[in-house]
């Protein structure tokens, strides 16, 4: 049997090692060192804009300030799709002509895109999806309404946990998640679903936000799916409560929220709910 080394050996032996290495910095942004402070490894991923997010501030508040109409996301997700160019009625079908092409002068003004022969328009540059628009305007609005310190495009770091987190925020101590669906109720999947609620699980923030940017009723497929979801998973089953329109509290730390009238107040009307529901009890 070998003999266990003493105590002066194990002394000697971890005295004569080097020193360990220094460890990293918390980040400066708060959001990503309560990340930190979890355990995980935090790194911004590269925006996927079609624009330059180091523009002007006067312009990039012009754009946001676009962005808040529903009509005018529909229409940008639309041209996003069409990287060679697209006429203005093929970039959304739920706009006619003549706002279509309206809105196709909107983005030229903005300096989002450039007049092409044959009526056509084509976005200067390339995105590969809506999302990383609809999660640059949600932070922006959310650190200018709430006054919270956000990030956006969050790799976690943590093992077996994929996908980005589309925006974390930090306010009074607390930390705040958001999951951004761009496009409609019928594309989300069970997979999406089940990769948010593992998320939730690795970062553990105080309260999260699952959003879809649709004026579609989440009650017909995205709230089932949560409760299904929730229910495989062992968790006891949600008791939904709706909090205004199709903003709805599954437990008082997670919430559903879509762009019924504006997916900037139903989101804000969640954070709010998931305060309160943090704070002590009333006297």
């Amino acid at each position: 049997m070998p003999t266990r080394p003493d105590a002066r050996r194990l002394e000697v032996k971890a005295a004569s090692g080097p020193a360990p290495r220094g460890g990293r910095r918390a980040p400066a942004s708060e959001p990503l060192a309560m990340l930190v402070r979890r355990g995980l490894a935090p790194r911004l991923s590269r925006p996927d804009l079609p624009f330059d997010p180091a523009l002007p501030a006067a312009a990039l508040d012009t754009l946001a300030e676009r962005l808040g109409h529903y009509a005018f996301r529909l229409f940008l997700r639309g041209a996003i799709l069409a990287p060679a160019g697209f006429l203005p009625a093929e970039a959304s079908r739920y706009l006619g002509a003549v706002p279509a092409r309206a809105m196709a002068e909107d983005c030229v003004a903005l300096g989002l895109a450039e007049r092409r022969p044959g009526g056509r328009y084509r976005l200067l540059v390339r995105a590969r999806s809506f999302g990383g628009t609809l999660e640059w305007w949600v932070a922006r609005e959310l650190s200018s309404r709430l006054g919270l310190e956000v990030a956006i495009g969050v790799r976690t770091g943590a093992p077996g946990v994929g996908g980005d987190l589309d925006v974390v925020a930090s306010a009074e101590g607390r930390l705040i998640y958001l999951e951004l669906k761009s496009g409609p109720p019928k594309h989300l999947t069970d997979a999406e679903v089940g990769a948010f609620l593992r998320r939730l699980r690795a970062v553990r923030p105080d309260i999260a936000l699952f959003a879809v940017d649709t004026a579609l009723r989440l009650a017909d497929k995205v709230l089932p799916m949560f409760e299904a979801a929730l229910a495989r998973d062992g968790a006891a089953p949600p008791a939904p409560r709706r909090l205004v329109r199709e903003t709805w509290a599954l437990t008082p730390h997670l919430y559903l929220a879509s762009a019924r009238e504006s997916l900037i107040d139903n989101l804000c009307r969640g954070v709010a709910e998931g305060l309160r529901a943090l704070a002590p009890p009333a006297p």
